[in-house]
């Protein structure tokens, strides 16, 4: 007799793994297609492939015809490891309005989602990316990209991300402080938008703050994405303070701002972060971003609106100092 499909494993509404390899994302926005020449829209995108094997591409946005050479941002879209694309809907949109504002390059990632593909895969892509990404200031690059040759900034290179985002970010910034890029290109900036993190105890407000269904989810997500992970919540690649962790000093960026939101589950953990970075010897400069009255990534969901625009405004010059 065939077995029946059956559920292996889910953080419920958000994902569903079942035994006949099949995965359900009930949360994932629509995918739409890139804007290359839409006369009212003043933000070109398209998208292209970096590699092939591993299967890594991006949708690359540039402003309407730029002038001077770009800063050039590498953007690793949230969604908890497992679901959301750089192709969907929501950052598509949110994108559209950011590059109009902050006159800049952006490639946003499309890594590999777990549970197909289990953590560490989703770090190892994005650091790929960034290497593509600086492999294009040499004289003959393998696989070239006009936009970025034409009108990117190798001097200004920074990388962003919200939520799982935002952990890759603090990830490929460690991994800059003791790799170098092609080239000799060097990351400018970092910008973490409500990172997650957690651990197997609590910081800050936690205690109080954090309902235990919200702590479970935290803890759950982690062990869904990478269930191989030593030490578990405790990894230093989600729990940057655990034991044996490389310390923050080392992160390879002269510039950081991390970003939190006030009504935000993580929001202790952002600014955790951003305290333990600040004393842990780190030489760059170093800024925290707080709207009190704002829950998770609300600037991606609503990038018209008020407090959206004020973060939206706040990044794109960041991206200009």
């Amino acid at each position: 007799m065939a077995s029946t499909k059956h559920i292996i494993s889910e953080i419920p509404t958000y994902i569903t793994l079942y035994s006949d390899g099949t995965v359900d994302r009930p949360r994932q926005a629509p995918l739409v297609p890139p804007n290359l020449d839409d006369p009212n829209i003043p933000v070109s995108s398209k998208d292209i492939t970096i590699s092939q094997n591993p299967n890594i591409s991006a949708r690359l946005y540039l402003p309407k015809n730029p002038t001077n050479k770009l800063p050039i941002l590498v953007f690793f879209h949230g969604g908890g490891f497992f679901f959301e694309s750089a192709f969907s809907k929501l950052y598509h949109e949110h994108f559209n309005v950011f590059v109009s504002q902050a006159n800049s390059i952006v490639v946003s990632v499309e890594y590999r989602l777990a549970p197909e593909h289990p953590l560490p895969v989703c770090y190892n892509d994005c650091w790929n990316a960034l290497q593509w990404v600086a492999s294009n200031s040499a004289e003959n690059p393998i696989n070239p990209e006009p936009w970025l040759i034409n009108h990117g900034d190798f001097n200004r290179v920074f990388i962003g991300g919200d939520s799982a985002g935002g952990n890759i970010v603090h990830n490929i910034a460690m991994r800059a402080g003791s790799e170098s890029l092609p080239n000799d290109v060097k990351l400018l900036g970092a910008i973490l938008q409500h990172p997650y993190f957690y651990s197997s105890y609590p910081v800050g407000l936690e205690s109080v703050k954090l309902t235990s269904s919200e702590r479970d989810l935290f803890t759950s997500v982690w062990s869904f994405v990478y269930p191989s992970a030593p030490g578990g919540i405790d990894n230093p690649m989600v729990n940057p303070l655990a034991a044996g962790a490389p310390s923050l000093e080392g992160i390879g960026c002269d510039r950081m701002i991390v970003c939190v939101a006030g009504k935000d589950g993580i929001r202790e953990r952002g600014v955790w972060y951003y305290e333990n970075v600040k004393k842990s010897g780190w030489k760059g400069k170093l800024e925290l971003f707080e709207e009190k009255d704002e829950d998770h990534v609300y600037h991606i969901f609503h990038p018209e609106s008020e407090n959206g625009q004020k973060l939206i405004k706040r990044l794109a010059s960041y991206l200009h100092e």
